[in-house]
């Protein structure tokens, strides 16, 4: 079973290998690890934090563009250095962890893992994004990167829309999902499912598709990082709670 240590390992492979990806970067200074991507930027799990180079990241976030800066954290790590530079203490990850035959299983655990869901589809491009998150369609290159190691799924809702809507009968982009792969283990990001569609099976499908995924590249266990309101999905799909950790954030104002 993957401990915390390989939650966090798994987290810092999405960030950097999206940086890489995706037109970001990413840089050490002494015991910090930085992956920066558009107009965000963040601090990779050190043991040590010395003032010195928090300070150095923050003008180098100033310097490029970015507005936010993310620190992640185990919860043993001195973090008076990101205090004194103006960070402040955010949510709490939850990190959980289920073997990926497991996941969303129905049939209880040990049986495959199927992504069947007719409303969930694994993609490599999209044209759902539009608009204001029009860039986010950037994002689906990860995808093509062979060999594979990321996946993108996407959920749709079929119901007829609420008398009165323009929509009745159409396809409904209702939520997505990632899968990344570090070594034999998954990581699931980026999950979200619209509220107007949730409580209806959805996220249950986007898990169990983009695990499914990367089970067939190896993995032997997911691991994701939860919030209060999304642990008891994945509690119900087989997922248990190993540990926690801490974020810190700075908001930049780039007009000084």
């Amino acid at each position: 079973m993957p401990t915390v240590e390989a939650c966090e390992a798994a987290q810092t492979c999405w960030f950097t290998c999206r940086a890489a990806v995706l037109g970001g970067q990413t840089w050490s200074d002494g015991p910090l690890l930085w992956a920066r991507e558009g107009d965000e930027q963040n601090l990779m799990f050190p043991q040590r934090i010395p003032a010195d180079a928090v300070a150095r990241g923050v003008e180098r976030a100033r310097e490029t563009g970015v507005r936010t800066i993310g620190a992640w954290l185990g919860t043993d790590v001195d973090t008076s250095a990101l205090a004194a530079a103006g960070f402040e203490r955010g949510w709490e990850p939850w990190w959980m962890t289920a073997p990926v035959a497991d996941v969303g299983d129905p049939g209880g655990p040990g049986a495959p893992v199927d992504p069947v869901d007719p409303r969930i589809e694994l993609q490599q491009d999209t044209v759902d994004y539009t608009g204001e998150y029009a860039a986010y369609r950037d994002t689906l290159k990860m995808t093509r990167v062979r060999p594979q190691r990321s996946w993108y799924a996407a959920a749709y809702d079929d119901r007829r829309g609420r008398e009165g809507s323009d929509n009745h009968g159409s396809r409904r982009f209702a939520g997505r999902a990632w899968s990344h792969l570090n070594g034999d283990t998954a990581g699931v990001f980026d999950m979200e499912v619209w509220p107007a569609f949730q409580r209806r099976g959805l996220g249950t499908g986007l898990l169990r598709a983009v695990v499914a995924a990367a089970a067939e590249a190896g993995a032997d266990n997911a691991v994701l990082n939860a919030t209060p309101e999304g642990k008891m999905l994945y509690e119900s799909c087989g997922f248990r709670q190993i540990g926690v950790g801490i974020t810190w954030w700075l908001h930049l104002d780039q007009r000084q």
